[in-house]
């Protein structure tokens, strides 16, 4: 991730034997009063899911914690759609 700018990170962990089709997104932004904030949307896809916010005194740690998310969900088992944010 460059600084300033932040696409999102799309994850996905299909399995049929098993019934699973989820999603995963993880985004970097900023907030109205100078902080970062990671945002993260999952759910089964097809569904809006659900979303949870934290928020960062720093740019730098908000990118952090992104991209620890991002190895334990591909630990999990999840596949990394933007090729551009692979651990």
């Amino acid at each position: 991730m460059q600084s300033g700018t932040h696409d999102p990170v799309d994850l996905e962990r299909i399995d049929p034997a098993q019934n699973m089709a989820r999603f995963y997104q993880l985004t970097v932004q900023p907030t109205l009063f100078g902080e970062q904030s990671v945002i993260r949307c999952w759910g089964r896809i097809g569904t809006r899911g659900r979303s949870m916010m934290v928020t960062f005194a720093t740019e730098g740690d908000a990118v952090k914690a992104c991209k620890k998310h991002v190895r334990r969900k591909v630990a999990k088992g999840y596949l990394c759609l933007s090729a551009a944010e692979e651990p």
